[in-house]
């Protein structure tokens, strides 16, 4: 469409590698640090829970205020791009220390874990925002945005699968039998790599997409301008219920297969097709809102994600061919809604400048990440609070009551959070031909 540049296939290959750097550890976190504080570090499940909430609640102070500052930063490299230049190093430091075990007393330990995890979510905030905004500069097009949030998945979720093939044999093999060693070691190999590609994701990309020139934008106008903005809201509200039920089925991931399935020698199979139905689903995202509108096939695929997440409840430990091709299934009608998740947010710019004047491309992004990263803590919260409340014992053998609450938290819960996600979408209103018509409203302004 006249005056909307089309971004190439190679920007968003390049746009893509920022999110595997992000997700090198984003997916690490979710997958095995939980398990890697109770079962490696010597922490209890319940001061796990509560310290994945704590720490997170920093973030309503951190978010916008990171947002806020990317909006207002202006270089010759744009606004967002430049964070990724000069913060990558102190991300992945952060993250080897969060990995890291000195030997304390349990206190100690505690005070460490608290130390070390909160670092780390300060520094994914500073990198990961400006990142994430970056999407909603590259282009005006809406058709676009679908296509550059799957190649951001895609890409995102290929890093996730590095994770999930790669964690527990480098373990194995950096540690020689020190399994916190082993740990320590891998993600500073991640790490690194994930440096390589945020470079490359900073010299890849463009900014395309300005605010107005005029724009006096301060933290009082800023939220001023959020809270006016209904669609925003909305998926406020959706990202904290999408990310409880990814953050309590990702967590519970390593449990179920160790203590449920009783085939811990699965545990890297079955992480790893789940990524496999993840990079699956946001490759098809795309395809799917050429022929349905994404607010439609967003709540169709979250439904179907809640059927087949409550269908694992009657899965018996025996039958593994039947518990992987759910969990698969599941990852897979799950994850094709996340890019269209995220068009929606740049959607969300775009009518918050409509009707207030004001585009806070990073304000509105931040926002929204605060309440994903709300999600992941709830959802990470509820997962060490319900292993703690149904009695669970590191490495050991368990209970069938606690498989029971294994199984039920695993399933039924994540199941309840998509159907909520679904309802709470009723009140959505940016159907595709607004957003069009919205777009050109602003183009012809510009």
């Amino acid at each position: 469409m006249t005056g909307w540049q089309q971004v190439s296939r190679r920007e968003k290959i390049a746009y893509g590698l920022g999110d595997t750097a992000s997700n090198l550890i984003f997916q690490t976190v979710m997958l095995f640090l939980a398990f890697f504080y109770t079962d490696i570090f010597g922490i209890s499940a319940a001061t796990v829970g509560t310290m994945f909430l704590v720490v997170r609640l920093i973030d309503a102070v951190t978010d916008p205020l990171m947002g806020l500052l990317a909006d207002k930063t202006r270089t010759r490299f744009g606004s967002f791009r430049p964070y990724l230049l000069w913060l990558v190093i102190p991300f992945a430091v952060c993250s080897i220390l969060a990995f890291t075990t000195p030997d304390l007393a349990e206190s100690g330990k505690v005070i460490w874990a608290y130390a070390t995890y909160t670092l780390l979510m300060l520094a994914y905030t500073a990198i990961n925002i400006p990142y994430s905004a970056l999407g909603g500069a590259l282009t005006k097009d809406p058709d676009d945005r679908v296509s550059i949030q799957s190649y951001r998945f895609v890409f995102g979720m290929l890093g996730g699968l590095i994770v999930s093939l790669l964690t527990l044999p480098l373990v194995d093999y950096f540690g020689q039998g020190d399994r916190a060693l082993g740990y320590q070691l891998t993600i500073g190999a991640m790490s690194v790599f994930g440096v390589v590609l945020f470079l490359l994701c900073f010299a890849g990309t463009r900014e395309r997409v300005q605010p107005p020139t005029d724009q006096q934008l301060n933290i009082r106008t800023g939220m001023r301008s959020l809270w006016q903005n209904s669609a925003m809201r909305t998926l406020a509200a959706v990202a904290v219920f999408v990310l409880i039920g990814i953050a309590i089925k990702n967590t519970l991931a390593i449990y179920y297969v160790k203590y449920f399935l009783l085939r811990e020698d699965l545990i890297t199979e079955f992480v790893s097709l789940g990524m496999v139905g993840n990079i699956l689903g946001c490759a098809v995202a795309n395809r799917v809102t050429r022929h349905i509108d994404k607010v439609t096939a967003y709540k169709a695929l979250h439904l179907i994600a809640a059927v087949l997440s409550a269908a694992a409840f009657f899965i018996a430990p025996e039958q593994l061919l039947l518990a992987f091709a759910l969990y698969f299934l599941w990852s897979f009608f799950l994850q094709m809604a996340t890019p269209m998740l995220w068009a929606k947010i740049a959607d969300v710019v775009d009518y918050g400048q409509q009707q207030t004047g004001i585009r806070a491309n990073g304000l509105v992004y931040a926002s929204v990440v605060f309440f994903i990263k709300i999600g992941i803590a709830l959802g990470g919260a509820i997962a060490g609070w319900w292993l703690a409340f149904y009695g669970y014992q590191a490495d050991q053998v368990q209970s069938a009551h606690t498989q029971y609450g294994i199984l039920l938290a695993f399933t039924l819960l994540p199941a309840v959070a998509s159907i909520v996600v679904a309802w709470l979408m009723r009140g959505y209103t940016l159907s595709q031909t607004r957003v069009v018509a919205i777009a050109r409203e602003l183009t012809e302004k510009a």
